[in-house]
């Protein structure tokens, strides 16, 4: 027993000298050891070593007992055994000598349940007692104890309860919230008792702090009342708390800014500022450099035929292979015999697939091979939720794995939705290739004295679309 050094000392020192009581009455609050102190002077009453001030815990009493297992000790709820016929049975029995060891004890948890007419019934076994009979009684007593206490011993357990410390949390907090937002307080804070000290405290909170204290705390005692563990539930309410002043910093710091409340930068605040104010730079460099990358590509392809515009497919995995920037090449080579040979093997990659892992499969099922690039081979799907859940990289290393296996080399995974790629099939089948009016082939194959703007034409659209006519 941890934090009943009192009670302890009492009850080892009674032991000791052959003095213990017939009956003991353990009060306080819940959680503070009440039934476990009742419980282990039941094993050093009783243990065959003793009586001993600390029982063994290692002969048969001790084990028995700690099981529950010994007739002669006995725990009873008395908020469900409340009636006077309960204990008129207990009292009959009290007679009897014990069977089993030296002394018979009785257990009666939650004494205070017990109806008016069931604890006079037990007044007259506390009056007289039998030579072999001790009786503890758990919890605390309501009502006038006086008598009770002349007849037995009582021992108050210190410490609190978990649910009445988070209810004097609370009502810190909210006097807190109080002066802190009502001008003439006093009269709203009568439990304390030190306003002037109250006041600074507060002021070290900004109010919406304090919200947030006060609902975290509400919370979490609502979930008290049914908790099997009310003191770990504390602990973690306590902790949840201790994080909110470094969330509400940020809130602090606007806040102060429209004079609601002071905002203080730390030294370690200010090297963050200047941390994100580099990082903000080398993006807008980065910006720079993108734009004025994309205005001279954008000036090429001017001069060039309009067409359709295509989205390219998104890749999300972490993967070296580099993504082509537009969907042609992908359009160019749907015909392959590449691509061919993965039509064919399209259904043995499936069942593959739902062999190594079956919630793969059936999210993956729903797309199919469009086209083959190298090694990228691209998926279209009808659905996005199936095509996302597809790119998550778990399921993309999976299917990824089954695609080397299957087509013999190294293969990528690379998606888009199905609608998409219908799309650019037929912007690519709209396209007009007389619009090119390009040099003729000599006989030898050769195409003369290329202009540049020829081979613009080719990297834009790529060399299988590209036909010079004369």
């Amino acid at each position: 027993m941890v934090g009943q050094q009192h009670i302890i000392q009492t009850l080892q020192n009674a032991i000791r000298e052959q003095r213990t009581s017939h009956a003991y009455l353990f009060s306080g609050p819940r959680g503070t050891g009440k039934t476990s102190a009742a419980k282990i002077l039941a094993k050093a009453v009783n243990c065959e070593r003793g009586p001993a001030p600390e029982p063994c815990n290692e002969c048969e009493a001790c084990r028995r007992i700690t099981t529950g297992a010994v007739m002669d000790v006995q725990e009873i709820d008395a908020a469900s055994n409340r009636g006077v016929e309960e204990i008129r049975d207990l009292r009959e029995k009290v007679k009897y000598a014990p069977t089993e060891v030296r002394q018979k004890v009785y257990i009666i948890d939650e004494v205070h349940m017990l109806t008016t007419e069931a604890f006079n019934a037990l007044l007259k076994t506390l009056e007289e007692p039998p030579p072999h009979f001790a009786k503890l009684a758990t919890s605390l007593l309501k009502g006038d104890v006086g008598h009770i206490l002349q007849m037995i011993e009582g021992f108050m357990h210190e410490g609190k309860s978990a649910d009445k410390c988070m209810e004097n949390l609370l009502y810190y907090f909210r006097d807190l919230l109080m002066i802190k937002m009502v001008p003439d307080a006093d009269k709203l804070t009568d439990r304390v008792l030190n306003p002037e000290s109250f006041r600074d405290m507060a002021e070290s909170f900004t109010k919406e702090q304090l919200f947030q204290m006060i609902d975290t705390l509400n919370r979490y005692q609502s979930e008290m009342k049914y908790a099997v563990q009310p003191q770990t539930l504390f602990e973690v309410a306590l902790l949840k708390l201790c994080s909110i002043p470094a969330q509400g910093a940020t809130s602090g710091q606007v806040s102060g800014s429209v004079g609601t409340a002071p905002a203080v930068s730390s030294p370690a605040d200010g090297g963050e500022i200047n941390r994100l104010k580099q990082q903000l730079a080398e993006l807008e460099k980065k910006l720079d450099r993108a734009l004025k990358g994309g205005l001279s590509g954008g000036e090429a392809a001017s001069n060039a035929p309009s067409r359709p515009a295509t989205r390219a497919p998104v890749s999300r995995g972490n993967s070296p292979a580099k993504l082509p920037a537009q969907l042609d090449q992908y359009v160019a080579r749907k015909g392959s015999p590449e691509f061919v040979e993965v039509s064919k093997k399209w259904g043995q990659i499936l069942q593959r697939v739902k062999e190594e892992k079956v919630t793969v499969h059936a999210w993956f099922m729903d797309g199919e091979p469009v086209s083959l690039l190298e090694d990228n081979v691209l998926v279209a799907f009808k659905n996005n939720i199936h095509r996302e859940t597809t790119e998550k990289q778990a399921n993309r290393e999976v299917i990824e794995r089954v695609l080397s296996e299957q087509l013999g080399r190294s293969a990528r995974l690379v998606t888009m939705m199905l609608k998409d790629w219908t799309g650019a099939m037929e912007g690519a089948t709209e396209t007009p290739k007389e619009d090119f009016k390009l040099e003729p082939e000599h006989e030898d194959g050769g195409s003369g004295n290329k202009q540049p703007w020829i081979d613009e034409a080719i990297q834009l659209f790529g060399e299988d679309l590209v036909v010079i006519k004369e």
